[in-house]
């Protein structure tokens, strides 16, 4: 079999192993229903609250860099009259209206404060934006550790990068269909960094031949020990 076939074919695997990761699942101990509002750059006066008159239920905020989270849980559900949002930040305020009663079990909107829009689930101009830049990082940190290991040539190079993007985006995308408050998600890293380094443990002694089998192996091991320390550290800091 040529060189290129047997990439070809590792490729293959790399897509069918990470398919074959589970989608998202919520155990007992997960977090209850919710209606969950990601705001971009909100202001730091900003509070959302659900209901009409003296009813109101005010949105529990969390914060993550550049975007901040209002939730409202089952409780807040239960007794809200009606799913009417009032919007308040400084002087400018605002009703928007969702519709009752939600469906999922976890449910998302992003709201435009300036357009003064709800938009159902994450915007996808934002999950572009950071899965690529989850995966460029952690190609950054993956390619310094392979060129410390010795590899020079282009067709090693070029083995890196196809596997490494097939993996790392797949993995990165899995991860990005968590609600941005999942509380878990780490488990589900460690399990996808998992299947990360046994695909890379095929993939890179079959693709890549400019040294010996046992140095490939410890730069996987090497690398994805890097990866899962550099990956757990930014889900804590960029938002899912």
């Amino acid at each position: 079999m040529s060189k290129k076939r047997k990439l070809f074919a590792v490729i293959l695997l790399l897509v069918f192993l990470m398919i074959g990761i589970p989608s998202t699942g919520y155990g007992n101990s997960a977090e209850p229903p919710s209606i969950l509002i990601i705001v971009p750059n909100a202001p730091d006066d900003l509070e959302i609250s659900m209901g009409t008159g003296e009813a109101l239920t005010k949105a529990k905020r969390t914060n993550n860099g550049i975007e901040s989270y209002f939730t409202f849980y089952l409780r807040e559900l239960r007794a809200a009259e009606s799913y009417t949002l009032q919007v308040r930040t400084g002087e400018d305020a605002f009703e928007l209206s969702l519709e009752k009663p939600v469906q999922n079990y976890n449910n998302i909107y992003t709201l435009n404060i300036k357009a003064r829009t709800l938009t159902p689930g994450k915007l996808l101009w934002r999950d572009i934006l950071l899965v690529s830049l989850r995966v460029i990082l952690t190609l950054v940190i993956e390619a310094a550790v392979f060129r410390l290991f010795g590899y020079r040539s282009g067709r090693s190079w070029i083995a890196f990068l196809i596997i490494n993007l097939v993996t790392q985006g797949l993995l990165n995308i899995w991860l990005n269909s968590y609600s941005p408050l999942g509380g878990y998600v780490i488990f589900s890293l460690l399990i996808g960094e998992l299947g990360v380094f046994l695909t890379e443990l095929i993939a890179f002694p079959v693709t890549v031949r400019e040294h010996r089998p046992l140095r490939t192996v410890l730069y996987v091991l090497t690398a994805n020990l890097l990866s899962l320390i550099a990956g757990g550290f930014l889900i804590t800091v960029l938002p899912l």
